[in-house]
């Protein structure tokens, strides 16, 4: 798998860490892609790719940085890495249902680095297109087109307050399966915001984040507070990743449809 923005890492035993992020990610979203034209169906693809993706990620990460810390969605937690320097947080396979819908292409593959109490680096993967975006060179920003407001958002279950704020707003819904797709979408200039509030863990967020975050776009929960990562509780249930300009004219009005 190739991205624009950079190359991967070609040596991964030399690789800094947000190369081999990206090498990460570019690996299980080509385990991925193969596991899809296997047998499977339905739920039995859904589950032989989270194998697969969570089986290429922790090998590599255990050949190549064996002494961070993992925490995956996949993968059973440990209180080891609350006292770990270096956590690994990661979503093998985010999108499970779109994955298993071919040819729907809005799934992704998610890695990101914590250390020192934030995220340091991160890669989303979106295999189907032969992309990986990371913070290696951060994707560049393009200009928001004239119109409305455009909010990405789930395709099967949008959070109520979100179709109010599209209300308030007048703003316009652009519904999509992953987190890290609808993330992907805001710095490639798809859509405006991404908004959310029903409910995510840290994978779902970390890797989309350290990625919004080198490309120059606001992030925060939705009440304007900081992102917090490698906490005892990995649930984290609200995101805003929005472009600057927007920042306040959002929490604004997500402060008014939640009052």
């Amino acid at each position: 798998m190739s991205a624009p923005e950079s190359e991967s890492a070609s040596n991964p035993e030399s690789a800094s860490d947000p190369e081999l992020a990206r090498f990460l990610a570019d690996q299980a979203g080509t385990a991925l892609l193969e596991v899809r034209t296997g047998p499977w169906a339905g739920s039995e693809l859904k589950a032989a790719g989270d194998r697969r993706a969570q089986q290429v990620l922790a090998d590599l990460l255990a050949r190549y940085r064996p002494g961070d810390a993992v925490l995956s969605e996949e993968a059973a937690d440990s209180a080891a890495r609350l006292r770990a320097d270096r956590v690994w947080i990661i979503d093998p396979l985010d999108g499970t249902r779109e994955f298993s819908e071919p040819p729907r292409s809005d799934w992704a593959v998610h890695v990101a680095l914590w250390q020192g109490g934030d995220l340091v680096t991160g890669a989303v993967a979106v295999p189907t297109e032969g992309l990986t975006f990371g913070t290696v060179v951060p994707p560049v920003l393009p200009p928001r087109p004239e119109g409305p407001i455009r909010l990405a958002v789930s395709r099967t279950r949008p959070p109520a307050f979100v179709v109010d704020l599209a209300t308030r707003l007048r703003a316009e819904l652009v519904p999509m399966g992953s987190a890290g797709v609808k993330c992907a979408s805001v710095w490639r200039g798809r859509t405006d915001a991404y908004v959310h509030g029903g409910g995510q863990y840290e994978w779902d967020s970390a890797a989309p984040v350290a990625v919004a975050r080198a490309s120059g776009l606001h992030t925060s929960r939705i009440d304007g507070r900081r992102l917090e990562y490698n906490r005892p509780d990995p649930l984290l249930p609200d995101l805003v990743v929005c472009r600057r300009e927007l920042a306040d004219v959002l929490l604004r009005a997500i402060a008014e449809v939640n009052s």
